[in-house]
């Protein structure tokens, strides 16, 4: 991974040391909130319903196991011994006080973390592939690629104050996993002619208009990712509205001008601005950048033990073969580490859990971990031989939950449990959901399904990519949660259809099951997915069984 060098230190401190500054007098009075709230946003600090929040990048949901322990220690000494992983590959702490976030931030960079535009109208956190450098479909690591885009557009002059927020996903395969094209920017890697390049879509989103991102270029040379890129948020920054936050984004201005003269606008900037780029000196930066993602020496070794678990303990079996994917490596696998056990709130880890996956990437891992915008953590290379003895170590910390990719693996935001903007509850909805399938034990036979929950219309939950979708809206002071069936956020993006009207929270858990028993009625075998079961036969069988016991009574 990338280790930063001495220009990359005293850069942390210097922002580091005016924060600590900006703090101090806000605390003394001489700034309001009102001047300090751009200085803290910048800072990735927010207030929030109860408190301050924290936000702290992990770049392309990469750390080692120092940055995991640092992660736990600040929960333990600035927090309430947890943190929350978020959907943009970050961590969050919900309760520092504000005259601790200074240390906060000195404790991080100590391990080469930070929170610089972790918020604000800027290019925020460049996100990744999970999988990244280990799956046995990539084509290359993009890590690499979103280290350079890193470095290019922290503190870009230009790009500090756009029309809002930006956001930029990087996946190294056909099997998209970064949701690349519900991002302003998304970046594929192709081959053609045996040169890697970049498929660019722009102008996707979430949010109150969701859209999925147009190509913009179905082949971009690596040479030119910098200046593309530049072209690309430098014409955005010209054209995007500032007269309506709610229509301020990419998408809305690759709308409202259509994609055809946004392209025009972007190459006549890429044309003038190319030259400008010493191509050599990119090209250097990204060989040293790619020398430092070097994979591990994979060890040779025989997995009879692996086998023989497997073998012999169903409940070892159950997690190898929901939590496992395959790695381009003999004898190794991809493991994720649920944190969505049954009735738990999506996303935490506590510092003690923290603690144990960093000793385990250390022990099995080869020193390197993963963060998943599905709010899990991944070892992203275990020998198969040393997988019984994690799983045995996951169990004792409650880590070891056999649920990725089924039911209870829910995407959810924080919700008006903690956010300010939200108008209805998250958290509690993915722990019933999680609980009343655990309790009716049909998550295995339901299989692969990807429910997704927002809080409020900002769609932090990706609600529009899940195949299921519920957003929870305030109608009239009560909350009241909308059903969208469908949604995809892979390769093969798709928004949600909605199914009518919403439905009460105490209601909405049993809807979810009428919708689930409705797909193993009508799904024509195990091996039919509820996302291929809901495309082959459209939305009115499900909507029938939502909606009968209202149709009855009427």
């Amino acid at each position: 991974m990338y280790v930063y060098d001495d220009f990359d230190a005293a850069f942390l401190a210097e922002r580091n040391r005016q924060f600590r500054e900006q703090v101090a007098r806000r605390i003394d009075g001489s700034l309001t909130e009102d001047e300090f709230k751009p200085l803290r946003l910048m800072n990735g600090l927010y207030l929030q319903l109860h408190a301050y929040m924290l936000r702290v990048a992990i770049p392309y949901g990469t750390l080692n196991p120092d940055q995991m322990r640092k992660l736990a220690e600040i929960a333990d000494r600035w927090d309430k011994g947890y943190g929350h992983f978020t959907t943009r590959q970050n961590i969050q702490y919900n309760w520092p006080k504000l005259p601790d976030v200074p240390d906060m931030l000195d404790a991080l960079a100590e391990v080469g973390l930070h929170a610089i535009q972790t918020s604000g109208n800027t290019i925020r956190n460049v996100t990744s592939d999970h999988f990244a450098g280990a799956a046995a479909d990539e084509l290359t690591d993009p890590r690499p690629y979103a280290e350079l885009i890193r470095q290019w557009s922290t503190d870009h002059p230009e790009f500090q104050f756009l029309p809002r927020k930006f956001k930029v996903a990087v996946t190294g395969s056909e099997i998209d996993r970064a949701v690349t094209r519900a991002h302003d920017i998304g970046l594929r890697t192709v081959s053609k002619d045996g040169e890697i390049g970049f498929e660019v879509f722009v102008g996707g989103g979430l949010g109150r208009t969701p859209m999925i991102g147009k190509v913009l270029r179905d082949f971009l040379p690596v040479t030119d990712l910098l200046p593309y890129l530049e072209a690309v948020v430098g014409t955005y920054n010209l054209l995007g509205r500032r007269d309506n936050k709610y229509k301020a984004r990419i998408k809305i201005t690759v709308h409202e001008n259509g994609i055809e003269t946004f392209r025009d606008l972007t190459e006549a900037r890429f044309a003038e601005i190319a030259p400008q780029f010493d191509a050599a000196a990119t090209q250097e930066q990204l060989d040293r950048i790619k020398a430092m993602f070097a994979a591990p020496a994979f060890r040779a070794a025989s997995d009879l033990s692996y086998q023989a678990a497997h073998s012999a303990d169903p409940v070892f079996r159950a997690w190898a073969d929901t939590n496992l994917h395959a790695h381009k490596a003999d004898g190794h696998a991809i493991v994720t580490i649920s944190l969505k056990k049954h009735g738990e709130t999506p996303g935490d880890a506590t510092s003690e859990q923290m603690r144990v996956i960093a000793d385990l990437a250390e022990a099995y891992g080869y020193g390197e971990i993963r963060i998943s915008h599905e709010q899990n953590v991944i070892l992203p290379h275990v020998h198969r031989a040393d997988l019984p003895a994690l799983h045995k170590a996951l169990k004792a910390v409650g880590l070891a939950t056999a649920n990725v990719g089924l039911v209870s693996d829910i995407i959810a935001c924080p919700g008006m449990d903690y956010c300010a903007l939200a108008t209805a509850r998250s958290i509690p909805v993915a722990q019933e959901i999680a609980t009343r399938f655990d309790a009716l034990k049909l998550e295995h036979d339901i299989g692969p399904l990807k429910i997704k929950i927002s809080g409020c219309i900002n769609a932090c939950g990706h609600h529009h990519v899940g195949h299921i979708g519920i957003l929870g809206l305030d109608r009239a002071g009560v909350e009241n949660y909308q059903i969208t069936l469908g949604g995809d956020g892979t390769e093969d993006a798709s928004l949600g259809e909605r199914t009518g009207p919403g439905f009460a929270y105490d209601q909405i858990v049993p809807a979810i099951e009428r919708i689930l028993r409705a797909y193993l009625e009508i799904r024509e075998s195990r091996e039919e997915t509820f996302l291929n079961a809901y495309r082959r036969v459209g939305l009115a069988p499900f909507k029938d069984a939502l909606y009968e016991a209202e149709r009855d009574a009427a």
